[in-house]
């Protein structure tokens, strides 16, 4: 007996991306307007070569029914590869890469989709013994929605010990899917991961 397919059942609604912190380094001073390349400093800016592995971020912001919303903005900022953020209040005697700039917008596309140009960042100690897994901050504004987050690394080993990750409901929604790539004679990282908004 054949089973008839079921027309028309609506899709299980996704669950919004939890929140996070701002944090304390959230950008100062100079600001970029709409950049997506974090990698290619503006003209006459670059000091020394960046130092890290390229990192390709790509995602799409949903709603929680599934649908794209664009034109929405999408600001990222980082640590760089030694785990200093381009901030006045990071005085963590790690070396600062000069050259990174460590802070991107963009604008979702009418699909939600949004991509960044970046470096893989490094872990950092917020106390003797106590290391944040390697993370990028994420504020997004649709309109009224506002939602400030961050994501993860898949793989990394401190994520089970990050201590703010570990307060988060659904710590595997804030895990981006990360995989390597070669781009000529460099190794790239993509990473990929997508953000939920609730539905207005």
């Amino acid at each position: 007996m054949t089973v008839p397919m079921e027309i028309g059942v609506p899709e299980e609604p996704l669950r919004p991306t939890p929140e996070m912190v701002l944090g304390p380094f959230y950008p100062a001073g100079h600001r970029i307007g709409l950049r997506a390349d974090l990698v290619r400093p503006e003209k006459g800016r670059l000091k020394s070569p960046l130092q890290g592995q390229p990192l390709c971020l790509n995602g799409c912001l949903l709603d929680t029914s599934h649908a794209p919303v664009p034109g929405a903005q999408v600001e990222i900022w980082q640590a760089d590869t030694f785990g200093r953020y381009r901030h006045p209040g990071d005085q963590h005697p790690a070396p600062l890469d000069t050259s990174f700039v460590g802070h991107g917008v963009q604008r979702t596309d009418v699909q939600g989709r949004f991509h960044f140009s970046t470096l893989k960042l490094g872990a950092y100690s917020l106390a003797p013994g106590v290391m944040r897994a390697p993370h990028i901050h994420f504020q997004v504004t649709a309109g009224h929605r506002r939602l400030v987050t961050q994501m993860f690394f898949d793989g990394e080993a401190l994520n089970a010990s990050d201590r703010l990750l570990k307060q988060v409901r659904f710590p595997e929604r804030l895990v981006a899917t990360v995989q390597a790539m070669k781009t000529g004679t460099c190794v790239a990282l993509l990473a990929t991961w997508d953000i939920v908004l609730m539905r207005v």
